[in-house]
This record gives C-alpha cells, structure tokens and sequence, in this order.
C-alpha cells in the first residue's frame, strides 16, 4: 500500500531528473506548473462529486482521477493535457444543469420569489375574467360584480401591518411560504361556494390575505439580502413578477375558461400554488446541504440573507407570547408618522393603487363592452398594459441603478422615476377620457402606453422602504400597503357603482385615477426622502 501511494512521488521524481541526486527548484517548476494550474479546478471536481451524493470517498476519487494522470501526462504528450481539459469542461457542463445550480444564494431567492409573485397575479386577475360568465350565470350587475372583486382587497388590507410585523419576526421566507399556501387553498375553493355570496366574499377575502403578506415577505428578503445598488434590479425582478403573472393569468384564463368551463381555472390557478411551495420546501433543504457541504472544505458561503432569514424563524419559533408582545412593542410607531417621507410614501402608493386596482378589475370590462370585443379578445388586449410594464421595468431598474452608482443621489433618482410613473398614465387616461373620435385601437394604445410606464414606480416608491430603514423595510411597506389597499375597497366597488349610475367610463374610470396620479406626483415630489432614518434613535429621542 504504502509503494503504491507513493507511486505518483516516484513519476515525478524520474521527470525531475531521475537518480539519487535532486536537481535544483527551477527545473522543477515546469513539469509542476500544469499540475498547480489544474488545481484551481479540483473544487469543481469535488463540487461535483458531492452533488452526486458522494460523500469523503468521492473527493478522494476525484483527486486521483484529475491531479494524478495530470503529474505523468508527460509521456503522453500535449494530447493527454487536451483530453484532461475535456474531461474538466465535462464536468463543468454538468455542473450547470439546472442552470441556477451555479448561481448566488441571493439571486436563487429572489427569482423563486418573483415565480411567487407571477402565481400572485395569476390569481389576482383570473377574477376578472371570470366575472363574466360568472355574472351571467348567477345575474350579477356591476355594483354586484364590483362587490365580489373588491372583497380580494379587505383581506389585502387587513394582512399588510401583520405580514410586515411577522416578515421581520420570522423572516420572509418563512411568511412567504405561508401566504402562497393560503391564497392557493382559497383560489381552488371558489368554485364550491361561488352560488354562496358570503363563502364566495370569504374566499376572496382569505386570497387577499396570502396574497397581502406577500410584499412585505419579498421585502425583508430584499432588504437583508441586497446591496444597494442592486436592489433596483431586485425589486424590478420580483415585483415584475406580479406583471408577468397578469400577462399569463389573461393569456390563458379564456381558453380554459371558454374549453373547461370558468371553475376549471380557479382549480389549476390554486394548484400552481401548492406545487410552488413543495418546490420552495426542497429548493431550501437543498440549498442549506450545500452550503453545509462548501463550509466542511472551508469555503465561505455566499447569500447570507437567505441564511439570516433561517436563523431568525428557527429563532424566533421558540419565542414566548410575551416575547412577541415586547417585539410587537419595541416597533417605532409614532416615528414612523412624524417623518414627512413616511407620509408621502403613503400618499403615493394610495395613488398609485388607484389607477392600478381599477383599472385591473375593470379593464377586461371596459373593453368588451366600450369597444365591443368578445372575451377572449377583451382578455388578449388587457394582456398589453402588464406586458409592456414588464418592457419598462426591464429599462427603468438598470437604469436608476446606473444613476446610483454614477453618484447620482438617490432621493433625486426616485423622484424622477415616480414621476415619470405618475405623470405618464395621467396624461394617456385624458387621451383617453377625452371625445376625439379616435378608433378603439388607439384607446388601447393609449392605455397601455401610460400604465407601462407606471411601472417606474418599482425603481422610485418600492425602493424607498429599504433605502430609509433596511431593519423596518417590511413594516413600512405593510404601513403602505394597507393604506394602498384602501382604492382596492373603496375604488373598485366605487367604479361599479359610478357605471351603474352614470354610464360613462370616462368618469367611473379615467377622472378619479388622473386627479390621484397628479396630486401624487406633487406632494411626492415636495416631501419624498430616501436618506437613511433612524427610527429607533428617533422615538428614545421624543
């Protein structure tokens, strides 16, 4: 055993100049300096190895195999060193199947997040297609209609302040998990209790509420995860997920509607859910195995706000009620409302919610009975507002980011890119509201012009949260958030009835989001802030 493990020492020794006698260090080096030059890839090698289960034999059979042929590949000449380098690049290529098996822990968290934000929307929207048949079948009218869609928003609202109080208690991770499980099992559920209006209004309610937890899940993951100049990029990935998903939840709600019948895409929306979170559950326990295994070869591992996260829901889940009484506590409330950014933040994402709520419940509407297109052709032009804001949002994020990091101050970046989400679906709703004589076309235009270009807001409003306060990141968007689901409410029940009483559009729809974009860019521009606060100093302060 002992002559056999030797055996390479002996190659060498023979190549080095044979004999008893040791030549001197430089003429050594050469024949060694292909065998360093290989090592830089063994972790590969071994990276491999684990990944096929291998435990502390396959490392060594990895060594052997790769290190060993590399020390005598001199009598095989140039041609042993080129099949050495294709059984290296082999390996990598298997090394990047899947293809986010290379990828950063950060970057792995962020895209199945923004995977649960398109399943999001997917059930956001698959209701306002279905309103349609569903209000023919059960003889609905609009302020009916409006009722049931507007009920998504009261558990939306409800759930903000708590999904960001628990997001920063438990990690986002965690309460993400949760809320996918819950909106999933209440979407599959609509089509027992839709003849039922209170089960059908608590259904909804109950999606809202998974769903309302959501954001500010995505936002302590983002927080605690991110750099700041990426965080752009970031949140443009994951909140352009909700776009992604309105795109798909139109695309294929009217064939499956029109095919199997409008329970049929409650049911397969729901079991999209389910399968995200089996898949998130062994995306995890993976992703834990690795860096255990690249910690034992003393290599550091990367991602740590997936890690943190982790930490802080197995922490947290031995926690006392009085523990999280005290925790609930030691939130700085009242400095959250004495700053003027806070509160323009608010104002802000209530306007912005405004046009966006309505004009995602009634749009479908809007276009099947203004401009007289049938269901699937009204869902095929509803598709065009979110597809061109998943367009915008993949120019506006590089672009504040580039802004950011060519020393541009970031209160001036948000600004600009809020305004320009504001001012731009103003002006196109007046095109719009107003009697020109132009060809249904144009309207659509028009329409998806300025609500693409509101998807600015991810790079101005989204991005303040963590700009000020990366530790209350989660509960300031709850705070947002609830205020912002308020049009939800209010708006989208408010637009019914306005149709019901004044048969125009113009008025129900276009005259309350323009007064609430204009008036939004103004006090956002007098008061916005993403200078760090903080808080916590601010209320032992006062």
């Amino acid at each position: 055993m002992a002559a056999s493990a030797l055996q390479p020492e002996r190659h060498l020794h023979l190549l080095a100049g044979g004999g008893g006698r040791r030549r001197p260090l430089p003429r050594m080096l050469p024949p060694l300096a292909p065998l360093r030059h290989r090592r830089h890839r063994l972790p590969l090698a071994v990276r491999v190895s684990s990944g096929d289960g291998g435990g502390g034999g396959g490392f060594t059979s990895a060594v052997e195999k790769r290190s060993v042929p590399g020390a005598v590949g001199e009598e095989h000449g140039a041609k042993g060193e080129e099949e050495l380098d294709g059984e290296v690049a082999a390996g990598a290529l298997e090394l990047r199947w899947p293809p986010w098996e290379g990828l950063a822990e950060r970057y792995k968290l962020i895209g199945a997040t923004s995977l649960a934000f398109v399943i999001c929307n997917m059930d956001k929207v698959n209701l306002s297609v279905a309103i349609i048949p569903m209000s023919h079948q059960y003889g609905w009218n609009s302020s009916t209609a409006g009722l049931v869609q507007s009920s998504f928003f009261w558990g939306y609202a409800l759930s903000q302040l708590p999904g960001g109080w628990m997001a920063k208690l438990f990690g986002g991770r965690k309460v993400l998990e949760v809320g996918v499980l819950t909106w999933s099992l209440a979407t599959a559920i609509i089509p027992a209790v839709a003849g039922f209006m209170p089960g059908l209004v608590l259904s909804r309610i109950l999606v809202g509420i998974g769903e309302g937890v959501s954001p500010s899940a995505a936002t302590d993951l983002i927080a605690r995860s991110i750099p700041l100049k990426e965080r752009s990029r970031a949140v443009a990935v994951v909140f352009g997920g909700l776009s992604f998903g309105s795109v798909l939840g139109l695309l294929f709600s009217p064939p499956i509607i029109q095919n199997l019948g409008w329970e049929s895409v409650f049911y397969i929306f729901g079991l999209l859910g389910i399968i995200w979170c089996i898949g998130f559950e062994s995306l995890k326990e993976r992703q834990l195995g690795d860096n255990e295994g690249l910690l034992n070869l003393g290599q550091s591992s990367t991602g740590s706000g997936g890690l943190v996260s982790s930490a802080v829901s197995l922490e947290s889940s031995d926690s006392s009620l009085e523990d999280l009484q005290n925790s609930l506590k030691d939130v700085p409330w009242g400095a959250f409302f004495k700053s003027k950014a806070v509160w323009a933040m608010i104002y802000a994402h209530f306007c912005g919610s405004w046009g966006h709520y309505t004009c995602l419940s009634w749009l479908p509407t809007f276009f099947s009975e203004e401009l007289n297109l049938n269901l699937t052709e009204a869902a095929w032009v509803s598709v065009l507002p979110p597809l061109g804001s998943m367009v915008i949002t993949s120019i506006a994020a590089p672009f504040a980011d580039n802004l950011i990091s060519n020393g541009v101050d970031t209160t001036k970046v948000r600004k600009i890119c809020q305004t320009i989400a504001f001012v731009s679906p103003a002006i196109f709703m007046i095109l719009s509201s107003v009697d020109l004589g132009l060809p249904p076309w144009e309207i659509v235009a028009f329409l998806t012009s300025g609500l693409a270009l509101s998807s600015f807001a991810f790079s101005g409003l989204y991005c303040t949260h963590q700009d000020i306060s990366r530790e209350y990141a989660s509960i300031l968007l709850g705070i947002t958030n609830t205020v912002g689901a308020v049009p939800g409410i209010v708006g989208v029940a408010l637009t019914g009835y306005l149709i019901d009483s004044t048969h125009s559009w113009s008025i129900s729809l276009f005259v309350p989001s323009i007064f609430f974009y204009l008036t939004g860019t103004a006090v956002w521009l007098a008061f916005a802030s993403s200078e760090p606060q903080d808080f916590s100093k601010s209320e032992s302060e006062s």
